[in-house]
């Protein structure tokens, strides 16, 4: 059974009963009217939404951007209300009239901010990418329309990302690295928006998802609570508590996938994945070829565990990215000479076989790697039904 480690951020304060009571989650005398429709902003292809809405909740309407991934939701949820557009034009208010439905109604507020500027993979810039400065808009949202609880998910560099990130070849003595600065701004803007926020460092996989996927979860909350995930009850080898990681090969059981759609490899690309085995990568091809196969990269730090990757059947998929093709992120067939193909990558990422998602294969393929994995949002779904709909509140007693 493995449990994560937590951090607290923002206001910590006691839970106020009263408070709780007025806002109608939790239970008095078995009862209960807590809200069960969410706002779901920067959607994608809703991989978090569908989590969520396993667990029990209802999707009030979706905020994104990508035309291709609104095209998606179209696609999948007719009759789904859509906001096309950049969250930085919409107010709360502006959200909750087209969507029509009330702020009381809400019962808390999802999405995944885009996360290329807190990744380690890219060049960290942070909040000084537009990418990254549209958290503060996604935070903005939930101050201004104030619901129980809000969930935000975000990458495994957010943790260690600096506000001025200094890339590893200008470090020196004399300048210094603010590693964690951009979570203790976010203490302070949590802080001032009165919610008490848990974070969370968690791994898809032991959640029973067949992908090794780790993300950042922030769970909010309004009122004091102190929203943690519960153990995962999945781990790499099966014990008494834990049943074995799910594998690629459950994943793709049953799948009808007669003539895959997939981007090819380049030729050059082929010739080096074509020596492999499965579960091997780079550092399996001949020494005499390593150089030439990484080209520059070859001289860098890091694992570069992504290069020239065939994956393994009994193991869990390694994160999918939003490409399989490129030289970093390849995600080789294990026995075939081509990457995942789109089918195979929803599989991965427990999208419905009859999900629809619009585009060409590149779209398609950005659309599924963006997204949180299904089993993942259902488990944090069932973490807000707990203190939702099934939290006890003692009458008479002024404690909970």
């Amino acid at each position: 059974m493995h449990r994560n480690r937590f951090h607290i951020l923002g206001r910590c304060p006691g839970l106020n009963v009263a408070e709780t009571l007025e806002s109608g989650y939790g239970r008095t005398g078995g009862t209960t009217t807590a809200p069960r429709k969410f706002l779901s902003l920067f959607s994608g292809a809703m991989g978090l939404d569908l989590g969520l809405e396993a667990a029990g909740f209802e999707i009030a309407g979706c905020l994104e951007l990508d035309r291709k991934a609104c095209a998606t939701i179209h696609a999948n949820r007719p009759d789904l209300p859509v906001i096309c557009d950049d969250i930085r034009n919409w107010t709360g208010t502006e959200i909750l009239e087209r969507f029509g439905i009330r702020a009381d109604a809400i019962a808390f507020i999802a999405g995944g901010p885009p996360c290329p500027s807190f990744s380690t993979a890219g060049k960290r810039r942070s909040f000084h990418d537009p990418r990254g400065q549209v958290m503060f808009d996604f935070l903005r949202i939930v101050s201004e329309i104030r619901p129980p609880f809000f969930v935000m998910e975000n990458v495994r560099g957010i943790l260690s990302a600096a506000i001025d990130h200094v890339p590893l070849a200008m470090r020196g003595a004399e300048v210094p690295v603010a590693r964690g600065s951009v979570m203790r701004r976010l203490h302070e803007i949590f802080a001032e928006m009165g919610y008490t926020v848990t974070v969370e460092l968690v791994n898809a996989a032991n959640y029973g998802t067949p992908q090794k996927r780790e993300r950042v979860i922030f769970l909010g909350s309004r009122d004091g609570l102190q929203l943690t995930m519960p153990p995962g009850a999945y781990a790499p080898e099966a014990s008494l508590f834990c049943r074995k990681w799910r594998s690629l090969r459950e994943a793709l059981d049953g799948l009808d996938d007669p003539e895959p759609e997939f981007i090819p490899f380049s030729k050059a690309r082929e010739r080096f994945l074509a020596l492999l085995k499965e579960g091997e990568n780079w550092r399996s091809l001949p020494e005499k070829l390593q150089a030439e196969a990484l080209g520059g990269a070859y001289r860098s730090t890091g694992g570069r565990v992504g290069f020239y990757r065939r994956l393994r059947f009994d193991e869990p998929a390694p994160t999918v990215p939003t490409s399989p093709v490129q030289k970093s992120t390849c995600l080789c067939h294990p026995t075939e000479l081509r990457p995942l193909s789109v089918k195979e990558y929803a599989r991965v990422q427990q999208f419905p076989d009859d999900w629809r998602f619009v585009g060409s294969l590149a779209d398609r393929y950005r659309q599924i790697g963006n997204a949180v994995p299904i089993g993942l949002g259902y488990v944090i779904g069932l973490v807000l039904r707990r203190f939702l709909f099934n939290y006890e509140v003692l009458e008479g007693t002024g404690s909970a």
